[in-house]
C-alpha cells in the first residue's frame, strides 16, 4: 500500500518506520536538520524492544515537493500545526486518498473534513510512546502501537475498500490496526486518557512516576477521566470499560520518568497542544452543559502561566 505520513515527529516517525519496514511504499513529509538527516543517512528507529533500525527503503521530502498519489495519508502533526496539514491535503491531495488523522487531539477529522469536503478524512487515533531523539533519529520509548481509525457516524463512506484493507496492512506491519465501527468512542476513550495525563502532568510538573503513585497527582489524573467519561455520556457515547481504570493500568506501566508530548512542548517554551487538550474540554463542557471543574481550574492555571499559543 503507498502512504505519505504528514510529520515526522514521534508518532510519523514510528508510523513511517513500521510501514516501510513491512514493505509498503512510504513517503515521510519532514523539514529541516530531521529532514536532511533522513535523506542523507536513511530513518533510525531506536527502540528496547527491535533494537536499532535504520530504515532507507522510503523518501522524504517537503511538503510543497510531494507529487504522490497516496492510497492513505496519516497526519500525525501537533494539533497546532493542524492547519499545515488542511493545506497540504488541499493542495497535493485528491479524491482517491483516504486521510486519517491520528492526533491527541478528539473530533480533529470532522473538522479536518468541513475544511476539505472534496476529499475523504475518516477519524483516528493511535497509541505510542515516540519522540524525536536527534536529526534523523526516532526512540520508541515503549513497544505498544494501536492505531484506531474509522468513518463518523452518517459519514458516506468513500474508499471503504482501502479503509477495510488497511486494517491488515497496519498488522502486518506489527502495527495493532483496528478499523472501528465506533469510532467517536474509541477516540474519546484515547483521548480520555492523553488529555487527563498531560493536563495533571502538566500542572503539577511531573513524569508518570508521580502519577503512579497515590496521592494529589494520581487522584487529579483520575478526576479528569471522570470529566471526559462524563462528557461522552452526554454525547450519548457508551464505554465498554471502566476508563478511569484503564487510564491508571496504562499509566502504570509506563516507564519511569515518562512524559507526555505536551509537557515536552511546554517545558521547551514553545507552542503545546494545552489548547486542544484542556481548553477544548472546558469548551464541550459548556456546550453540553456538564461540569468540568479540574480542567476549568488547569485551564485557568494555564491561561495565568503558559504563553498560550494553541
Amino acid at each position: 500500500m503507498k502512504f505519505c505520513i504528514f510529520g515526522a515527529g514521534g508518532t510519523g516517525g514510528v508510523l513511517a518506520a513500521y510501514l516501510a519496514m513491512a514493505g509498503n511504499d512510504v513517503t515521510l513529509i519532514a523539514r529541516g536538520k530531521h529532514l536532511a538527516a533522513i535523506r542523507e543517512q536513511g530513518l533510525t528507529l531506536h527502540t528496547n524492544h527491535r533494537g536499532t533500525k535504520v530504515i532507507k527503503n522510503l523518501t522524504a521530502c517537503t511538503a510543497a515537493e510531494y507529487e504522490d498519489v497516496p492510497d492513505v495519508c496519516f497526519v500525525c502533526v501537533k494539533y497546532y500545526n493542524i492547519e499545515d496539514a488542511i493545506d497540504f491535503a488541499r493542495e497535493k491531495l485528491g479524491k482517491d486518498t483516504l486521510i486519517v488523522p491520528v492526533l491527541n487531539v478528539f473530533g480533529t477529522g470532522g473538522m479536518m473534513q468541513e475544511k476539505l469536503p472534496a476529499l475523504t478524512c475518516l477519524d483516528g487515533c493511535i497509541y505510542v510512546m515516540g519522540q524525536i531523539e536527534a536529526p534523523g533519529v526516532i526512540y520508541q520509548s515503549d513497544k505498544m502501537l494501536r492505531v484506531i481509525y474509522g468513518y463518523r457516524p452518517g459519514q458516506e463512506q468513500k474508499l471503504l475498500p482501502i479503509a477495510q484493507a488497511l486494517e491488515k496492512v497496519l498488522q502486518a506491519a506489527e502495527i495493532r490496526g483496528h478499523f472501528s465501527d465506533n469510532i467517536i468512542r474509541d477516540a474519546l476513550q484515547k483521548f480520555a486518557y492523553v488529555s487527563p495525563a498531560g493536563a495533571a502532568g502538566a500542572y503539577f510538573n511531573v513524569t508518570s512516576d508521580k502519577l503512579q503513585q497515590d496521592g494529589p497527582e494520581r487522584e487529579m489524573f483520575a478526576g479528569l477521566i471522570r470529566e471526559v467519561v462524563a462528557l461522552g455520556k452526554a454525547m450519548g457515547i457508551v464505554f465498554e470499560k471502566d476508563l478511569v481504570e484503564t487510564g491508571l493500568s496504562i499509566m502504570d506501566v509506563l516507564k519511569p520518568g515518562s512524559t507526555t508530548s505536551m509537557q515536552r512542548d511546554i517545558l521547551r517554551g514553545g507552542k503545546s497542544e494545552f489548547a486542544g487538550l484542556v481548553t477544548r474540554v472546558v469548551e464541550l463542557g459548556e456546550t453540553y452543559h456538564v461540569p468540568v471543574p479540574l480542567y476549568q481550574k488547569i485551564n485557568e492555571w494555564g491561561k495565568e502561566h503558559l504563553q498560550l499559543h494553541g
